[in-house]
């Protein structure tokens, strides 16, 4: 007997299926042909309504904010389809810094170079994002 399919993972192989087979009446596949600007608008969008709906109280409040939160993994996930990253990458990743502190992940990173960098001008800010 097999283990059914969670959610998550029907929803990442519908992504690489209209990435593979765009659909002019598809979001999806209309977000992937708009690129990172695109579906990078919509992550911050995604994102402040995740951080909006987290002050609100109740149950009520905790639903909207678990809609939210699907609403931002949804674009994240076509995002990571757009730059050919899958959630296996992502376990790979998450795996990779278990059991480490994020303190340490994150200095590590710093020395290593491998921080973010201002678009097009090949040096690191000085201050952080």
């Amino acid at each position: 007997m097999s283990t059914p399919r969670r959610p998550i993972d029907e929803l990442e192989q519908t992504i690489a299926d209209r990435a593979e087979k765009p659909n002019e009446k598809s979001y999806t596949s209309q977000l992937l042909a708009g690129g990172v600007v695109k579906i990078g608008a919509k992550v911050t969008e995604e994102a402040t309504e995740v951080v909006e709906a987290a002050d609100e109280a109740g149950d009520a409040g905790c639903e909207h904010f678990i809609r939210e939160v699907g609403d931002l993994v949804y674009h994240l996930m076509v995002l990571m389809r757009y730059k050919n990253c899958s959630l296996a990458d992502l376990d790979a990743e998450l795996a990779r810094r278990f059991g480490v502190s994020g303190l340490e992940e994150k200095a590590a990173r710093k020395t290593e170079g491998s921080g973010f960098r201002v678009k097009g001008s090949g040096q690191s800010p000085s201050t952080e994002p």
